[in-house]
């Protein structure tokens, strides 16, 4: 993606399933699970670069004694700098304390069997240290302290707010990561207190009631209790005090989850490939957390997949599949690369399957993969090509004529290179600008002047700002005779309200194209009435709403749309035509047939919440409003 975009967030849950002796004995050290924490959280720091933060709870701990233990970053360097923190409580003990795991656990901090760490890249407001996950909601009650990171964003976090409000709690802010530890915490409070007020009777002890409560709290009454509500896509941890953890993933499956359990530690992880490096496991051991229900892990080690809240139709992210997850899994792999080999058919046809005479590339280094996929696709088009030409050379051709005729093949070539950043602090406002164009460069000599085209491969355009102001401009100083932006991903027409820093609609190259294409066609009262249809349902319920700016996009065929984009991604002045090619929907389903949540390209929303957010954020842009839409 050459417009960066914040997104996502990442988790890492480890839970120790024997004692901290087992894994001294076995793998050399006590501190097992902090290291395979610490692994995880490094293979997914693509998920988060604005803080990390983790906390561990030692099981069976002595009253008087500190269980729960957290840690949060926000430094530059701060997955380095969260661990270094974590460490330093052990660089004082003996050879022999570091050997000895019963004193360890008795004696120093992040040494508990159930850890969670969380990766955070931030949608909005301060990076401070306040907003890393972790959260704690703390009490003197073992079994009501609860833990909680996640990787979410809700649309009703009003509603919530309220509801909370209407149990008689003061919510010191209203941020849905605060809604929801108070939102879990309340109910958590409920279910232990059913349990302490039906055990008292019969007159067990103290301990006794404790232990009990331990054994019978029903962890998935309680997340199906608290999530009634929750409108969103989320993957969110918690830790219980007394040692119960539980993954919940939200009934759309929106967000991704998975997980791998043995008879020594139960991990789970926002991606599938950092188990299997931290653990070393096979892909086919890894398991996909099913949407709607909550991986369930007890105090006595019992594992369990249970659902907590009523299914809805599987809209996984597809942005997952597209840039946001590693490409390292290998169904993400072969995904891209079928999103890459799709595209051929449409980029030969811009070219005239003129493969003499274009060069194909790609744009940025995260778009490699699809990038081999179209390499793939243009490989199948031009054997078809040479199957037609050596039947036209007739039945008795000539070694020389079947030799050229075998020999043609795709330029593919690294054109494109990302440059060292440069700092523009104390360039006026012209010079800042040349600086930005140089944040690529190019490699010289290999396009030949107005006779190639270039075709470069991006793997999604949001604003389009990058390829103006800097990747078109530099190529063009290469001189090809036309220059094809691709992109691998549909074009992003609306916001998005799951988990990524896209909810302005004017930031959108695509929602730009099409207000322009409705003031060149002298349609601009359609704005007008869109933006009424907009208010007027403001006051429905969330069930009630429907994408109002749908029928906008309506107006204007796709190619259109591409066509309008192109102009308006082309820096003033440059010689070389540009073209845009974008995968279309029924493509991107075909290439990622698992993961067809497409509301950012259709504006079909897997909740009703996110029917809200598209019409908002058309009010904020009518009504020149920059905030966000939810």
């Amino acid at each position: 993606m050459s417009d960066k975009i914040k997104h996502e967030c990442g988790i890492a849950l480890v839970r120790l399933l024997k004692p901290l002796d087992f894994y001294h004995k076995k793998y050399g050290t006590a501190l097992y699970g902090l290291n395979k924490l610490r692994l995880l959280l490094k293979k997914q720091r693509n998920r988060g670069q604005d803080g990390a933060g983790l906390a561990t709870i030692k099981l069976d701990p002595k009253p008087g004694t500190r269980y729960i233990s957290r840690k949060r970053s926000n430094a530059s360097n701060y997955l380095d700098d969260l661990f270094q923190q974590v460490y330093s409580h052990f660089q004082s003990a003996t050879p022999d304390q570091l050997n000895d795991p019963e004193w360890l656990k008795a004696n120093l901090p992040y040494t508990g069997e159930l850890l969670l760490g969380h990766l955070r890249y931030g949608t909005h407001g301060a990076n401070t240290i306040e907003t890393c996950h972790p959260f704690l909601r703390q009490t003197n009650w073992v079994s009501r302290n609860l833990v909680v990171a996640g990787n979410f964003n809700l649309t009703n976090v009003d509603e919530l707010f309220d509801e909370l409000v209407g149990f008689g709690q003061y919510p010191k802010e209203k941020s849905d990561t605060v809604t929801v530890l108070e939102k879990i915490g309340h109910f958590l409070d409920d279910e232990v207190q059913r349990l302490h007020t039906w055990f008292k009777p019969d007159g067990y002890s103290t301990k006794e009631l404790n232990e009990l409560i331990f054994e019978n709290l029903d962890v998935q009454r309680l997340l199906r209790r608290a999530s009634k509500k929750f409108d969103g896509g989320y993957v969110m941890a918690g830790m219980i005090g007394h040692g119960d953890a539980f993954v919940m993933r939200d009934p759309s499956g929106i967000r991704p989850a998975f997980y791998y359990a043995s008879d020594e530690v139960v991990i789970v992880a926002s991606e599938r490939p950092a188990i299997q490096t931290a653990l070393d496991v096979h892909f086919s051991k890894v398991k996909e957390l099913t949407p709607g229900h909550a991986l369930i892990i007890k105090r006595n080690g019992e594992v369990s997949e249970k659902p907590f809240i009523d299914p809805l139709p599987r809209t996984a992210c597809s942005f997952e599949r597209i840039y946001f997850s590693r490409g390292t899994d290998k169904d993400i792999y072969l995904e891209r690369k079928k999103l890459g080999e799709q595209l051929a058919p449409a980029v030969l046809r811009s070219v005239g399957y003129d493969f003499d005479n274009t060069v194909f590339s790609f744009v940025p280094n995260t778009a490699e993969s699809a990038y081999f996929g179209l390499v793939e696709g243009l490989e199948k088009e031009l054997n078809a090509v040479k199957v037609e030409r050596l039947i036209q050379l007739g039945e008795d051709p000539h070694p020389k004529k079947i030799a050229k005729v075998l020999s043609t093949k795709a330029r593919v070539e690294k054109i494109v290179v990302k440059d060292a950043k440069l700092r523009t602090f104390i360039a006026d406002d012209s010079s800042r600008a040349d600086l930005v164009s140089h944040v690529y460069d190019v490699t010289y000599g290999i396009v030949k002047n107005e006779k190639d085209a270039l075709v470069l491969l991006d793997d999604s355009i949001v604003r389009g700002t990058t390829l103006k102001e800097s990747i078109i401009r530099i190529v063009s100083r290469l001189r090809p005779r036309k220059i094809v932006v691709v992109s691998s991903a549909p074009q992003i027409r609306y916001p998005d309200c799951y988990g990524i820093d896209m909810s302005r609609l004017k930031e959108f190259v695509a929602f730009r194209a099409m207000v322009a294409l409705l003031k060149d066609t002298n349609q601009e009262h359609l704005l007008e009435e869109t933006y009424q249809r907009c208010k007027a349902q403001e006051d429905l319920p969330m069930e009630e709403m429907k994408n109002e700016v749908q029928a906008l996009y309506d107006v204007f065929e796709y190619e259109e749309v591409s066509k309008k984009i192109a102009e308006i991604i082309t820096p003033p002045g440059i010689k070389p035509k540009v073209e845009v090619i974008y995968q279309t929907i029924e493509d991107l389903h075909i290439a990622c047939p698992n993961n067809k949540g497409d509301w950012y390209f259709s504006g079909n929303y897997p909740t009703p919440g996110g029917y809200r957010v598209i019409n908002r954020a058309f009010i904020n842009y009518y009504e020149k409003n920059d905030k966000r839409a939810y």
